[in-house]
């Protein structure tokens, strides 16, 4: 086997290694940023979702 596989390897993939592994602390970044506006998101639909069922309730019991 050849001794320099290993080396050419090693300076291809670690260059390499570091680069994608930047780009995977980014996309963590923008995940936890991205879960934080669909929490608030979740937040605001849900209070809509009990609004909206109160405002039926009170047409429902005012038409009877």
């Amino acid at each position: 086997m050849y001794w320099w596989v290993p080396i050419l390897v090693a300076v291809i993939g670690g260059p390499l290694m570091w680069g994608l592994s930047r780009f995977d602390r980014r996309n963590t970044q923008q995940h936890a940023e991205n879960q934080k506006v669909l929490l608030r998101i979740e937040g605001k639909v849900d209070h809509i979702d009990e609004r909206l069922d109160d405002h039926i309730d009170y047409h429902l019991k005012e038409g009877l």
